[in-house]
């Protein structure tokens, strides 16, 4: 984990953030959001705590393990996400549990739910409650379809969005059944406006005096990025919008065969693609009519992109990566997921790094996700590892609420907590 060295500030740092997340997309949010500075308050219930809690693989003192072994082992998904946060146990369905809703609520600048649309507002916890106990609060919702969506379809899993969001039928080559892409982008791009929505929230209600509720769906988040790419215009044209391992309309651009693997090579521009030629030994082809405009490099796409495969199948794969950044062209070698989280330039700058045990610390060489915003005045990262479940309730509920040692202790034999 990084340390901060130089005591830095941290952008977020006097936000205070109610987690009602479970899951990825959600938890997801709020990681970021604690990776700058904001003090999340993660609430759970009790009885029925976040279901990553219980997804395997496990870390513990043994290392990672697909089972739970032993009582202190801990989920990986949990152990990643719930850096730098605050636990609390607290049962909504429980009488007491409203008037601390109402004290947390008073105490928060933020809260971020991902709960199917209309429960929050079932629960009595919605943005309509919270905003009236507080109208400086910012209530962001993270949902399948929308946070106005009641009726009809109203559950969402990342695969449903790819689905819905025509992502399935972008990878692969034409008649190829849908592809699902193996990062669950849907749960982790609507987070992402999630956050942006939260601290712009935050910023007008700091001018305003007012909060906002800031409605994200995980479909929305990822069909605007489909949408980013010109599927339809193609399509229109009578192109193929399915390409494989190749992009026609930038060639030379795609992944190629090596004698050990693959290698990924961009080149549509002019200096690039003349650069390759130089490399392959065949200059001559950027005068060639076929190749020696960018249209005529996508209009003979496939007759180019087998002269690159014909060349990058004599190398290794370091081999050709080392020719190409030698000659300017872009390229990288396509890694196993194992290999890229363990890149030193992303280890040095923190956007990776070793996930710890909360008691047992680097008891294995696990890598997750750092934080890939870095500030140069600022501080940004992760420096505290995942709570255990309600392992903050004393500091939250006696320091930050004011509650008894009596009245904590009456919550807790009551369930409440």
């Amino acid at each position: 984990m990084k340390k901060n060295a130089a005591n830095l500030p941290r952008p977020l740092e006097g936000f205070t953030v109610l987690d009602f997340t479970t899951a990825l997309a959600g938890p997801y949010a709020t990681l970021l959001l604690a990776g700058l500075g904001a003090r999340i308050i993660k609430v759970e219930n009790p009885l029925a705590p976040d279901s990553a809690r219980s997804n395997s693989p496990y870390l513990g003192r043994d290392g990672v393990t697909m089972a739970r072994t032993h009582e202190d082992d801990v989920s990986v998904a949990m152990a990643e996400r719930g850096r730098n946060k605050l636990s609390i146990t607290l049962n909504m369905k429980q009488k007491p549990a409203k008037k601390i809703f109402v004290d947390l609520v008073k105490h928060a600048d933020a809260i971020v739910e991902n709960y199917s649309a209309g429960t929050a507002d079932r629960m009595g916890i919605g943005y309509a409650v919270a905003s009236e106990i507080n109208p400086r609060i910012v209530f962001t919702s993270i949902s399948g379809f929308g946070a106005n969506l009641v009726n009809g379809q109203n559950k969402a899993m990342d695969t449903i969005v790819q689905a819905l969001s025509g992502l399935m039928m972008t990878s692969g080559a034409p008649g190829d059944p849908p592809v699902r892409v193996g990062i669950p982008f849907g749960d982790l791009s609507a987070p992402l406006f999630a956050v942006i929505g939260t601290i712009a929230a935050l910023m007008q209600a700091q001018r305003t005096g007012r909060g906002q509720h800031v409605d994200v769906s995980l479909l929305g988040a990822l069909t605007s990025m489909v949408a980013c790419e010109p599927f339809e215009a193609m399509e229109r044209a009578g192109q193929e919008t399915r390409t494989g391992n190749t992009m026609p309309r930038l060639a030379p651009f795609g992944i190629f065969p090596t004698t050990d693997g693959f290698i990924s090579i961009c080149a549509p521009r002019e200096n690039f693609a003349a650069a390759l030629f130089d490399e392959m030994g065949m200059p001559d082809l950027i005068k060639d009519p076929r190749f020696n405009s960018r249209d005529g490099r996508v209009k003979n796409h496939k007759e180019l992109h087998a002269l690159v495969e014909s060349w990058t199948s004599k190398f290794t794969t370091d081999e050709a990566v080392a020719r190409l950044e030698q000659a300017g062209v872009p390229s990288g070698a396509v890694r196993r997921p194992a290999e890229g989280v363990r890149d030193p330039r992303l280890l040095a700058r923190g956007e990776t790094e070793l996930i710890e045990h909360p008691k047992y610390g680097k008891v294995d060489e696990l890598y997750g996700g750092g934080m890939p915003i870095l500030m140069s005045g600022s501080f940004t990262g992760f420096d505290r590892p995942a709570p255990g479940l309600g392992e903050h309730n004393e500091l939250v509920y006696r320091d930050l609420l004011g509650y008894s040692s009596e009245e904590i202790a009456e919550l807790k034999a009551g369930a409440v907590i």
